[in-house]
């Protein structure tokens, strides 16, 4: 199975998880179900859920124990969007293609889409029956985890970064987040110790090559193929790979980081290989 095939499975599996979810939600304002929705179902990757779906089925054979903390992984992504987007945070105007939420629902109802998303989401992962599904989650999205990386972003536009800095910034915002979610999945199969390290270190490296990919493609990828703006990160004076390193640089170290992804799941043998093609898909993809 190639990386995209893998992807659109996995996507396509969380997406009706998501809307058998938000489906219970009856008793919630129309107006909020609405902004929550046009962002939750707007399309993207769903790299996060299908990592957790992936390494749940490579541990014990199915996916399917992991599809609470794949509804809510992608949740936190989701909210994480909304509110990067604000005016008072990168201040985007489009996301995936389409108008961000703030711009289609107002800033005050994308505050309360991303609240509502970020609350959801522990709901959602506390039907895995297990608190340490919860304590992944908040670790990855938490202080030391996303929410920790976007504010030392933020902080790093006023000033240059180096590239230790910037690597630390990055494992936080980024590689945190998408860390807990193939170590969710691999809980949630009945992982061993060796399985669940071999995991989390194909995670830290995959993170790290899907970053300075991101950052790469804000340099040379285009409008329509990113379905949001590129250039940004220059236009806000943002410490990134390319601007530290140089373009050729910088996929030479995320070729690298992806090579190391690949080398951790060794003690997988050949179940692991669409795991590999994910790992070559972040440093190979054009949005």
């Amino acid at each position: 199975m190639d990386a995209a095939e893998f992807l659109a499975q996995k996507a396509a599996a969380t997406e009706r998880a998501l809307n058998d979810y938000m489906a219970g939600w009856t008793e919630a304002p129309p107006g909020l179900t609405e902004a929550i929705r046009y962002s939750l179902f707007a399309g993207g990757k769903r790299l996060r859920p299908a990592l957790a779906l992936g390494a749940c089925e490579l541990v014990c054979g199915v996916d399917t124990p992991a599809l609470p903390a794949a509804c809510a992984l992608e949740m936190i992504h989701t909210y994480s969007l909304i509110h990067d987007d604000l005016p008072c945070m990168d201040d985007d105007d489009l996301r995936r293609g389409r108008p961000s939420c703030h711009k289609a629902f107002g800033e005050a109802m994308a505050v309360l889409a991303g609240d509502a998303l970020l609350t959801m989401a522990f709901d959602a992962a506390a039907q895995s029956g297990k608190i340490a599904i919860i304590q992944e989650l908040a670790r990855g999205a938490g202080v030391a985890g996303m929410v920790g990386g976007q504010a030392i972003d933020m902080d790093s536009s006023l000033r240059a970064i180096e590239l230790p800095h910037l690597r630390s910034m990055h494992a936080a915002k980024t590689g945190a987040l998408i860390r807990a979610s193939v170590r969710c999945g691999a809980i949630l199969g009945g992982a061993t110790t060796v399985q669940l390290g071999a995991v989390t270190e194909f995670a830290v490296h995959a993170g790290l090559a899907f970053q300075i990919t991101d950052d790469i493609l804000d340099v040379t990828g285009d409008k329509g193929s990113l379905g949001k703006k590129t250039g940004a990160d220059a236009a806000r004076n943002k410490s990134t790979y390319p601007a530290l390193l140089g373009v050729e640089e910088s996929r030479r170290l995320a070729g690298e980081a992806a090579g190391a992804a690949i080398d951790a799941l060794a003690p997988f043998g050949g179940a692991a290989d669409a795991f590999r093609a994910v790992a070559r898909y972040t440093v190979e993809r054009d949005r």
